[in-house]
């Protein structure tokens, strides 16, 4: 059953929220992640069962807000919580980010709430992942904790709409889009205009400092034309023709994948510091970014090897980053002279080194064997090519892959 047509979610993500929202009021629920994965959608069905107790408002309205509007949400839903007596009430803020010094009014009040045992749960939701975790280290410390929205997997996309896997590899994970595959052309003007173009306009020239705003969109569309590629932040600037430093591009990369677009892989090393200033391994955190940036028909990016290649490694790194995203493990790939390993997963003092076979050229040489003599990882995968179907892969969690 189609996801577009009855309007569900993730059960799991629903299931894990409306359980949260039944607990003894602990702390603010944040639900963070990128835009267009159905964060709104997610939060008003964990809210249904609340029915009239559940208030549901946006910042992301025309209308000017400030601390005050705040203030006011927070008030109506005071008056609720309090006439359902000990079954409470629930307030929800969508977009909150945008509402200057947010995080000190919403500590204010939730602390008052707590001082006069007012039963009111809260939840906020917000696209913008960085902007919205400052706030929250910075006042709420102690009072919160996040449930992080990723970018559809296939088996989402697959029980919504039913894409294939050469669907899933080219059209990438945005449920929004969806409806206008059959329409290639239209389908990558909105994933431009609408989703790339949103996030970057809203999410990170307006609300964050950038001084070359022109640079970083040439470094998103580098990110998209060379995903799955190891470059130094040198080659990056030669290839972008500009005169910045490596320091700005770091920064720039950061704030792209903290709006959910793209990502620097970092080496590993088996030393923090080292990883740390490593060269980065660019990585789209949807091969939607590629499909639409290319500008080719499915059936010409099928027909060029080199392409499909990387889509295919992208795909399971973004399958990856995005469970790294949410803080399931660490992610990192590695290379030593000629060897390389695609990706290298974390958890813990558990490593887990993955090769993708993609049928992509490339200058670096498998090394798997080489990465296991080195560092002894608890399992190496070969996904591609013989080893693990990538489809199989993309339908199963990225957890599964990594745990013991």
């Amino acid at each position: 059953m189609s996801k577009m047509a009855t309007g569900t979610f993730s059960r799991e993500h629903v299931a894990m929220l409306a359980g949260r929202l039944q607990e003894p009021r602990r702390f603010i629920q944040v639900v963070a992640g990128p835009r267009q994965v159905g964060k709104t959608t997610l939060v008003q069905q964990a809210l249904a069962a609340w029915g009239p107790r559940a208030r549901l408002a946006s910042a992301d309205e025309p209308t000017l807000k400030d601390r005050s509007w705040v203030e006011a949400q927070w008030a109506a839903a005071r008056l609720v919580a309090r006439d359902a007596g000990t079954d409470g009430a629930v307030l929800a803020l969508d977009e909150i980010h945008k509402i200057p010094g947010w995080s000190e009014t919403v500590k204010r009040l939730w602390d008052e709430d707590a001082v006069a045992g007012v039963p009111l749960r809260v939840v906020l939701l917000g696209s913008t992942p960085l902007l919205l975790r400052q706030g929250l280290t910075e006042s709420l410390a102690g009072r919160f904790e996040v449930l992080t929205v990723p970018h559809w997997a296939l088996s989402e996309m697959r029980a919504a709409f039913g894409f294939t896997l050469d669907q899933y590899l080219h059209f990438g994970g945005y449920p929004g889009a969806a409806p206008l595959v059959a329409d290639p052309a239209r389908w990558a003007r909105y994933v431009k205009d609408a989703l790339i173009e949103t996030t970057v306009a809203r999410d990170v020239l307006l609300l964050t400092r950038v001084d070359k705003p022109a640079l970083l969109r040439r470094l998103f569309e580098l990110g998209c034309l060379c995903s799955g590629q190891i470059l130094s932040y040198t080659k990056m600037l030669g290839q972008l023709q500009d005169a910045g430093n490596a320091t700005t591009l770091a920064h720039y990369l950061d704030l792209l994948s903290a709006a959910g677009l793209l990502t620097g892989l970092q080496k590993y090393s088996g030393a923090a510091v080292r990883q740390r200033g490593s060269i980065p391994k660019l990585q789209v955190l949807n091969t939607a970014l590629v499909g639409a940036q290319a500008g080719l028909s499915p059936e010409d990016a099928r027909g060029q090897p080199d392409h499909w290649g990387r889509v295919v490694e992208s795909a399971v790194g973004a399958h990856l980053a995005n469970a790294a995203a949410a803080g399931e493990f660490e992610l990192f790939y590695w290379r030593d002279r000629s060897r390389e390993v695609d990706f290298v997963v974390k958890a813990g003092s558990r490593l887990v080194a993955i090769e993708v076979k993609s049928g992509r050229s490339r200058a670096a040489l498998p090394g798997l064997a080489a990465f296991a003599d080195a560092f002894r990882p608890a399992r190496t995968l070969l996904v591609g090519g013989g080893g693990i179907a990538v489809e199989e892969f993309l339908v199963r969690p990225a957890a599964h892959w990594v745990a013991p």
